[in-house]
């Protein structure tokens, strides 16, 4: 089910960087979470594996399928919207979980996604956003009015836009020395940005739904691009230092606002 990836020079040199020890590996099934059955089969390539285990009590009774099992201590790797590259700290050494949807991908793109991986591993933040917000999620899911599955798509943005600022720099800084990775960075900043243009309008007038354009502007944190209003909030030093916090008050705030708007 899993084989070892090969890894180019520069994504060589990246991980070395960041995580030292982690593996590479091409999963021959594609997925969003990782069913635990295949821990067994993982237990071949790697030394031990530590699930985590999340409290119950931050998780919603209404609360999507993925956080539930994420607090049910089973071995759970990925979540849906991870995209093509998932990681996890669970396994010891760290592994890195390349898909199959990636196949027929520029080379170049899936390195910059397994870079990604190797810089979030070694940063040491939680895996999941609900690591991140911990017994701050119900607050965050109660400040919103969303539903449990946007409210569970929003939670996913505000962590990624998180995790940008402390990654953003690290990208920049691959110019010169890794300049594939990272003009994969900017390449993907560049397809990002015109869907930017128009987005606090979109969301206005109800042409794009909140959680969607929350994923949008959320993005826009990591490429280090001009992120619109209501979010260009989470682009602040206050967000680097403050986290979850910040990201409920600023929830509060703004759903506070558009309700006034619609009154």
């Amino acid at each position: 089910m899993f084989e070892r990836r090969e890894l180019s020079a520069d994504l060589a040199a990246v991980r070395d960087v960041h995580a030292p020890e982690a593996l590479v590996l091409d999963s021959d099934g594609d997925f969003e979470t990782l069913p635990p059955s295949v821990a067994e089969t993982l237990l071949a390539v790697v030394d031990s594996l530590d699930p985590l285990a999340y409290d119950p009590d931050w998780v919603p009774a209404d609360a999507p399928e993925p956080l539930s099992r994420l607090a049910g201590g089973e071995f759970t790797v990925g979540a849906p919207g991870d995209g093509g590259v998932a990681w996890t700290r669970q396994t010891e050494p760290p592994t890195v979980f390349v898909k199959p949807r990636l196949e027929g991908s520029p080379d170049g793109f899936v390195d910059f996604l397994v870079g990604e991986a190797f810089v979030e591993i070694g940063l040491g933040k939680p895996e999941s956003f609900l690591g991140f917000f911990r017994e701050a999620y119900p607050e965050l899911s109660a400040a919103t009015g969303l539903s449990p599955a946007d409210t569970y798509q929003l939670a996913a943005a505000l962590y990624d836009a998180y995790l940008g600022h402390h990654t953003r720099e690290t990208f920049a800084g691959w110019a010169g020395d890794r300049e594939e990775l990272h003009a994969q960075w900017v390449d993907a900043g560049e397809r990002l940005e015109p869907r930017l243009s128009e987005l606090s309008t979109e969301v206005a007038v109800g042409r794009t739904d909140f959680a969607s354009a929350a994923e949008l502007a959320c993005a826009a944190v990591k490429h280090d691009l001009a992120v619109p209003k209501p979010f260009d909030a989470l682009d602040s030093p206050a967000y680097r230092s403050h986290g979850p916090d910040f990201a409920v008050r600023w929830a509060e705030k703004t759903f506070a606002a558009l309700g006034d708007d619609d009154a």
